[in-house]
């Protein structure tokens, strides 16, 4: 019995690349994973038997986690695609992705795009927004001009032993920043429609290719943006400049609110926590709140 990752399936097919010897296989699940409403997604591990022409996967070893847009199981890190206009800068939209991505044990990084069509001066105020994420401890890309090569290899040093997704609005240029990494992936990059002002979405397999000595999901995903799966004592240490601060805090589980004593609400007065991340917080736990409410 061998061990493997599922980088690929095609109808019921799933290529599984070895761990010890990197060679690629190609593998049936077995007949009674459906009866089991089991389904292998790509970047699963798996133990499967090498059947000589057609493997077969005999078990799933546990996901560490999983997204549903792309499909695709234990995820490293997220590359958090924004972009400066078209769809423009929002840092309530980019917060909600971070912490989603928090949320799912995944490693966030944060590329600006597109800052070359916006004028210096707007681009410098970007800088400094953005400068405040890295101020948080966020690996942050914001050259003014996006995709050159030493940005792009700076990128690509991050992709060792792990598995990378991209994600962020659509339209942002994830598909255009996949292309640039490598152009084998050659994803179909769809205009942004003008009257929707969002991209199209161009709904595929997802496959993971080997880049960088790590595996790069071909999709950019965009998964669901819903807080619903996020109980509000869990929002505070989604945010990690938060985490860092609230050991100071005069009260143990302190939500930074109201409480006496809150080094977080202190550190934002003292301009050293973004005001926008804290008001953001304070956004997201309200819808957090409202949905309890209803449900």
């Amino acid at each position: 019995m061998r061990q493997g990752r599922i980088i690929k399936s095609i109808s019921g097919f799933y290529d599984v690349i070895d761990n010890e010897n990197d060679k690629l296989i190609r593998t049936r699940a077995r007949g009674n994973f459906r009866k089991r409403g089991i389904k292998p997604i790509v970047g699963d591990m798996v133990s499967y038997e090498d059947g000589g022409d057609l493997g077969y996967i005999l078990e799933l070893l546990p996901r560490t986690n999983s997204l549903v847009r792309p499909p695709i199981a234990n995820v490293n890190q997220a590359i958090v695609v924004t972009s400066a206009i078209e769809p423009k800068f929002s840092s309530n939209l980019l917060d909600k992705i971070l912490i989603n991505i928090e949320h799912n044990d995944i490693q966030p990084l944060i590329y600006l795009t597109k800052s070359d069509l916006i004028s210096d001066n707007e681009y410098q105020d970007l800088k400094k927004i953005l400068s405040g994420y890295n101020e948080a401890d966020y690996v942050v890309f914001d050259d003014q001009d996006s995709y050159n090569n030493e940005q792009l290899l700076a990128l690509e040093n991050h992709f060792a032993d792990k598995v990378t997704v991209f994600t962020g609005q659509s339209g942002a240029g994830k598909s255009t920043l996949l292309n640039h990494i490598n152009p084998e992936l050659n994803i179909a990059t769809a205009a942004i429609s003008q009257t929707l002002n969002r991209g199209k979405h161009t709904t595929r397999q997802v496959s993971l290719f080997e880049i960088s000595g790590g595996l790069v999901a071909d999709t950019p995903g965009f998964s669901s943006l819903d807080l619903i799966d996020i109980d509000k004592e869990e929002l505070p240490k989604l945010f990690p400049e938060f985490v860092k601060y609230s050991p100071e805090c005069k009260f143990r589980g302190c939500m930074h609110v109201n409480e006496p004593g809150c080094k977080v609400k202190e550190m934002v007065e003292e301009n050293v926590i973004m005001k926008s991340r804290y008001d953001n917080y304070l956004y997201f736990l309200n819808e957090i709140n409202s949905y309890k409410k209803r449900y």
